[in-house]
């Protein structure tokens, strides 16, 4: 610890420090425009310059180090007539143009050059101007008003991962851009917008639609991924206007996904439903409430009193909230119907946990490990923070391994890579166990088959790192746990875990996976293998969030009695029998439990738009109509502290349920890699317009492969391919040379694709 002094006030900060750092500790401020805790030093702006002691010039806080005995003064006379004098060149090429920038009332120049400016400008020759930049879809330019602090651009490499932008040019012909022909393609984009300090870089999707003194500010927390990010939602005239974070260093830091940024766009989509519609004689029929919830209530009752209660089922959206799912549970336990399911995308009967599904320890502690394997995730789509996270780890010396069907960039370096085929992950995640047991002198469980499997350097290279480091991460993505062999790739997962003696964890789509499995839904659904004769279905649309749409569709069209309970007009006025307008997690109030089994409950930020009710209340008020006992709710929060009575820790428990067997099988033929997009992972990401106009969505409409296999298939890049899977689709051939031989990488849950069953025969032909 270091003894410093500033503005005569004495305090010892940790070496290392430096004098920004010190101030921040005991909050003082000193001005600035390039420094961001986040970020490495750059010292460009200037603006930050302080008086330090025996120094023959004025020093930029931001990089001077701290030296026992220092003395500082931030706001003494030399200090300030530095900062002044940096203000004014700043100031020399600003435009004055203020009242219409986007980023007035929030901006640090504004702010700054009110304490620091003068009242008038020495600077009588032209100013200069800047061409603005296509940056994409999400970020506006204005890059006239660009100062140069290159935030933008740290941020892109050091946290991104990816220099995208650049800053070419010395002086004041200096500019920022991207690459030439390029836009910012990030993930994690938008948040250059919140690290711009002036009006450069804005919201494209907000843009001149509000000023930031007219909005309110409510907190949330996002809805797409389990991660839980927490979110400042800004409102003007009950609409929502805009998405930033709410800063919290245990989930999110200061960050967000795009997906969460930008999403808000749907709630004011045209395909918002306002009142209930009941179908009669063919025709869709607009309908008050109690209309609607008494067909409802007298529907389900006549198909159990006809075919028994089995011939129901509930299913649920794994992002509706904690007291939706737990009413919707509670209803249907109440009317003996047990067929309920929360990701209906799973497709393996056989993969069950002895306990909920989590991450296996808190974001943090996952963040502190020495080694982590990842097995069967395209982590930077499926958890785009998450992986940011781990690349910021990898680079204070974790040794990061994947096992994948792709060998896609994860803008880090990785200690080890077995890439396989979609149907060899099991194989894939065999090699590593193999190499696992032999340097542990340990056989290999007996309910594994590991005849034949080869091991590779690379899976040889990932055991070692396992076995020799101290603390150890094993994480099951998406890909592998939503896939055909499932329970068989869990079982192998957990015995590396076991062996290497680390943590397992499972990386569940969804807001609220956990949640939905603590209060009992089914991890797998059979709804659809065995149709029913009436569905109750929550949040999800059944044509984009199930394992095999066609068979799913199947199934609820020859159903008796089909009732959708959704924000959103959709393909349901194909099959539905009723459709019921419930909130968006906008406007309800609710708990998120994430991955690390937080629960965080949020209110609504709008009111209800039209006659669109929260889910929990409709169930309440179905409740009631049927004679329920125990549905007597008067607020979300009594329905959660009932949902959350029995507790969360000691429910966890990623390890199988039982023993499953193992066996290595030799892959043949082509085979699909069937991936939901970044964009398509909800209602409401699917309906949001920016999102829809990124690359990520642009690339989720392609049939990608690499170059052997297009030959092969004597397909031609950029013109279109025939898929024939259940059902046919058309999409445009491109090449990804991240992928095996014989493996073509054609999306689930997208527009053109949602006629394809991914477990029937695959045939790929030139169209």
């Amino acid at each position: 610890m270091l003894e410093v002094e500033i503005d005569g006030n004495k305090l010892t900060v940790p070496g290392g420090s430096t004098v920004m750092d010190a101030a921040n500790s005991v909050g003082v401020y000193i001005p600035h425009f390039c420094y961001h805790k986040k970020l490495s030093i750059a010292a460009n702006c200037r603006m930050c310059l302080v008086q330090v002691e025996k120094a023959p010039k004025p020093l930029p806080a931001c990089a001077t180090p701290v030296t026992d005995g220092m003395k500082v003064w931030t706001h003494s006379d030399s200090a300030v007539k530095a900062q002044k004098g940096v203000m004014e060149f700043l100031l020399i090429n600003h435009p004055l143009d203020c009242p219409i920038c986007d980023q007035g009332g929030e901006c640090q120049l504004q702010d700054l050059a009110v304490g620091y400016g003068q009242s008038g400008s020495r600077y009588e020759e032209e100013k200069r101007s800047v061409t603005n930049k296509n940056l994409g879809p999400l970020i506006s330019t204005d890059m006239t008003r660009c100062i140069h602090c290159s935030r933008c651009v740290r941020f892109t490499e050091e946290i991104a991962g990816f220099q995208e932008l650049g800053m070419p040019g010395r002086g004041e012909h200096t500019e920022v851009m991207t690459f030439i022909g390029k836009t910012v393609n990030s993930e994690i984009s938008g948040n250059v917008i919140d690290l711009c300090p002036v009006g450069a870089l804005t919201s494209k999707p907000f843009r001149f639609s509000a000023r930031t003194w007219e909005l309110s500010r409510r907190k949330s927390v996002g809805a797409h991924d389990g991660l839980g990010s927490n979110l400042i939602v800004q409102v003007k005239d009950h609409k929502v206007k805009r998405v930033l974070p709410l800063e919290n260093e245990g989930i999110n830091e200061c960050w967000l996904s795009d997906r969460d940024r930008f999403s808000y766009e749907a709630l004011g989509s045209n395909e918002r439903l306002q009142k209930p519609l009941i179908k009669q004689g063919g025709a869709w029929q607009e309908v008050d409430w109690t209309v609607a919830l008494e067909y409802v209530a007298n529907g389900l009752k006549s198909v159990i009193e006809e075919h028994g209660t089995d011939s129901v089922a509930a299913l649920a959206s794994p992002s509706a909230t904690l007291e939706e799912m737990f009413l919707l549970k509670k209803l249907a336990g109440a009317l003996g119907v047990k067929n309920t399911a929360a990701n209906l995308r799973q497709q393996d009967a056989a993969f069950a946990t002895a306990g909920v599904q989590w991450l296996g320890q808190s974001i943090v502690e996952l963040a502190d490990n020495d080694a982590i394997l990842v097995v069967g995730s395209t982590l930077r789509k499926e958890q785009p923070l998450l992986a940011q996270r781990l690349r910021q780890s990898v680079k204070h010396g974790m040794k990061l391994s994947l096992v994948n069907p792709h060998n896609d960039e994860m803008l880090t370096h990785l200690h080890g890579v077995v890439v396989t085929r979609p149907d060899q992950l099991v194989e894939g995640a065999l090699e590593v166990l193999v190499s696992v047991a032999e340097q542990k002198g340990v056989a290999v469980p007996a309910h594994i088959d590991a005849a034949g499997v080869t091991v590779s350097e690379q899976a040889r290279l990932i055991a070692t790192t396992l076995v020799a480091s101290e603390k150890v991460g094993v994480l099951l993505g998406s890909l592998g746990s939503e896939g055909a062999r499932a329970a068989e790739l869990h079982t192998v997962v957990a015995a590396i875990a076991e062996l290497a003696g680390g943590k397992l964890g499972i990386l569940n789509s969804g807001a609220n996976s956990v949640g939905a499995q603590l209060i009992g839904f089914n991890t797998m659904a059979d709804a659809f293998a065995q149709p029913k004769k009436a569905y109750v279905v929550l949040g999800a649309e059944v044509d984009f969030d199930t394992a095999s749409a066609p068979k799913a569709v199947a199934a609820v069209e020859q159903a008796e009695m089909v009732v959708v309970l959704s924000p959103f007009q959709s393909c349901a006025y194909d099959y539905a029998d009723v459709i019921l307008p419930v909130s968006p997690f906008s406007e309800t109030s609710g708990t998120f439990i994430n991955l690390e089994s937080r629960p965080q409950s949020f209110n609504g930020v709008v009111r209800p738009l039209g006659e669109t009710r929260p889910a929990w209340k409709v169930f309440r008020v179905l409740g009631n109509l049927l004679g329920l006992q125990g549905f007597e709710f008067a607020s979300s929060e009594e329905v959660r502290d009932e949902a959350l009575s029995a507790g969360i820790e000691g429910k966890l428990n990623n390890a199988p349920a039982k023993a499953v067997n193992v066996k290595a099988v030799a892959a043949s033929g082509l085979t699909r890699l069937a991936e939901v997009p970044l964009y398509q992972i909800d209602a409401l990401t699917r309906r949001a317009p920016s999102l829809q106009a990124t690359v990520d969505a642009h690339a989720a409409a392609t049939l990608r492969a690499n170059a052997a296999t297009i030959a092969q298939l004597g397909l031609v890049a950029g013109e279109k391919a025939r898929v024939v899977q259940g059902g046919e689709a058309e999409l445009l051939v491109a090449q990804d040379d991240a992928l095996l031989n014989d493996v073509v990488r054609i999306a689930t849950a997208h527009p053109l694709t949602r006629h394809l069953d991914a477990a029937a025969a695959l045939q790929v032909v030139k169209a």
